[in-house]
Formats: C-alpha cells, structure tokens, sequence
C-alpha cells in the first residue's frame, strides 16, 4: 500500500469514528436537554398497574419535545408503539387548571384520574377531587381551553 492511499485510509477511519462517537455523544445530549415529563413518572403505569410510579433513567423515550421514563421496558415500548393512548392529556398540565382558568399549571403525578381511557393529572389531590365533582364540565372546558391555547401558539 502507497503512503498516499495508507495515510488516506487512516484518514476515512478517524473521520467515521468521529462521526459515531459524535452521534452518540450529540444523542445524549439532545436526550439529556428535553424536559422531563410528569417529573419522571411512568404514564404506563397508570393504565397497567393502577398506580402513579416513578420511571427510570434505564428506559427512557423522547417523544412530543419531551422525555419520559418508565418503570420497565414493556412499559417503554407500549408508549412507544402508541403514546397518544398513555401520555397524559394537554401534555401533561393540570386539567382542573385548565378548566377553571385556561391556564397551565404544573402537577402532582400523584394526583391523578383515568376517565374513559384518558389520563388526567391535577396540581394536588385537592384539586383532583374538586375536577371529579363537575367531571363532564370540567374536561369540555380544559378541552376548549387547551385547543384555544394550541391554536394561539
């Protein structure tokens, strides 16, 4: 092999290992900048085990701008394969919030409801249970409140 093309191949094997490395250096970074969803609990969860219950940094997806854990893999790729179906409604903001105000509260994940296949979350248990006792007219007015302030973005 000339000197020429030895240095050339050298040359094309540090730029790919560059790239990989970079890849994956990037990738983790980009993970590590999401926001964390529902303060790292498992929207699975909710569904299959009836519990608000903490994720892990071992499984984690990026979806919607955000990052979400999960307590297992099985529970990483249900929401994988259907995350509209699990992720919490108006992204995870408070839906009494919502309904009461239009505004966009952060909440407690232990502070929750499943109605009709939906997860909803509230900012404290006082405010689930006072969502629960007006529930169809809490949800249409967080519905409205949410489209109105999806379409002013």
């Amino acid at each position: 092999m000339s000197g020429v093309s030895h240095r050339f191949s050298l040359a094309a094997l540090a730029l790919a290992l560059c790239a990989i490395l970079g890849s994956a250096f990037f990738g983790r970074a980009a993970l590590a900048q999401e926001k964390l969803a529902i303060k790292g609990y498992d929207p699975v969860a909710y569904f299959t085990l009836g519990r608000a219950t903490p994720g892990t940094t071992e499984f984690e997806h990026v979806w919607h701008n955000m990052r979400w854990r999960f307590a297992t893999k099985e529970h990483r790729d249900r929401f994988v394969a259907d995350p509209v179906r699990y992720a919490p409604q108006y992204d995870g903001f408070c839906a009494m919030g919502l309904a009461m105000d239009g505004k966009k509260y952060e909440v407690d994940p232990e502070a929750w409801a499943v109605v009709e296949g939906k997860l909803y979350l509230t900012f404290n248990r006082e405010a689930l249970e006072a969502w629960r006792k007006n529930l169809k007219t809490n949800v249409d007015r967080a519905d409205s409140a949410w489209q109105a302030s999806k379409k002013a973005q």
